[in-house]
């Protein structure tokens, strides 16, 4: 059966980004730049690859910054264009969205991931929909999301993107009870929110990339607090596995936690490294790092 396009995306922006205070005081954590450009522009730019057409932000009080990102900047095109540079002007093209094509909706209380996919349910409508974290920024040859509505236009269902962790680590992450097992796509019989550690049912984690059916909102409505005393999406999720399909999907990449400092600048290196402009004069700087330190050692 031919499965209904993914064109509505959710990104769940409202959090306060506590483990990068001072700086969040006033900056959104999505606009913070890994490297040139900030969190929630790869994100985006993921959606975009993956055919999404309508953009639906989670915002909450002091994220004007995110919103005037996306917004035309008039006065900076016209400085730039008179002064000939044309290629930052290409630059500024991707950070600007079609009017009508990105909504915000304000989560007036944080209560976890699954509340704040709920308050964009009128948006969303009956329609299957991704979700996108943009803490969690994947570098993968083809984005992330796209091999999942590749995979999805096989499977239909629900699909959430998963990968293997250490066994100690699996306590911090929603966790797949794995049945068939097909390799990149594995049949969940069971999702686990954070089990107590040694309790996981295996070390499949689930990251911040779903594809969702609307019956998971349906959900949404019923579920009670969970873990944390946050409603959990994993929870709605988990409640489809009785009623029809839920794949976990082992996508092809490397997952950076941009939530968390380690993380952030582990990401920072990755994509230095990556980038032709930086990469020989950042390398050479590294590698004179490691040797001032051992020196010291």
């Amino acid at each position: 059966m031919k499965q209904k396009k993914v064109l509505k995306a959710v990104f769940p922006v409202a959090g306060l980004g506590t483990r990068f205070l001072p700086a969040t005081k006033s900056i959104p954590k999505e606009i913070m730049t890994l490297v040139d450009r900030p969190l929630i522009q790869y994100a985006i730019d993921e959606a975009r690859a993956a055919g999404i057409k309508e953009f639906i932000f989670v915002t909450s009080r002091g994220k004007s910054a995110l919103e005037d990102y996306f917004d035309v900047a008039p006065e900076l095109e016209s400085a730039l264009r008179k002064a000939g540079k044309e290629q930052l002007l290409e630059v500024l093209k991707d950070t600007n969205m079609d009017s009508g094509a990105i909504a915000y909706i304000r989560q007036n209380r944080p209560q976890g991931l699954g509340h704040a996919v709920w308050c964009a349910r009128r948006l969303i409508g009956n329609e299957p929909f991704a979700v996108l974290l943009p803490d969690d920024v994947i570098a993968a040859e083809k984005p992330c999301l796209q091999q999942m509505v590749e995979a999805y236009a096989e499977t239909g269902g629900n699909m959430v993107a998963a990968m293997e962790v250490a066994p100690e680590k699996a306590s911090s992450y929603g966790v797949l009870d794995i049945g068939n097992d097909m390799g990149s796509i594995v049949e969940a019989k069971g999702m686990v929110e954070k089990p107590p550690l040694g309790t996981a049912p295996s070390n499949l984690a689930v990251i911040g990339r779903y594809i969702l059916s609307p019956d998971v909102l349906n959900n949404l409505n019923k579920i009670k607090q969970g873990v944390g005393g946050e409603i959990q999406l994993t929870d709605a999720i988990a409640e489809e596995i009785g009623k029809g399909k839920v794949y976990g999907y082992r996508f092809r990449g490397q997952r950076y936690d941009c939530g968390s400092k380690a993380g952030f600048l582990q990401a920072t290196v990755a994509f230095g490294l990556a980038r032709p402009d930086l990469r020989d004069e950042f390398s050479a700087y590294l590698n004179d790092m490691v040797a001032l330190q051992k020196a010291a050692q």
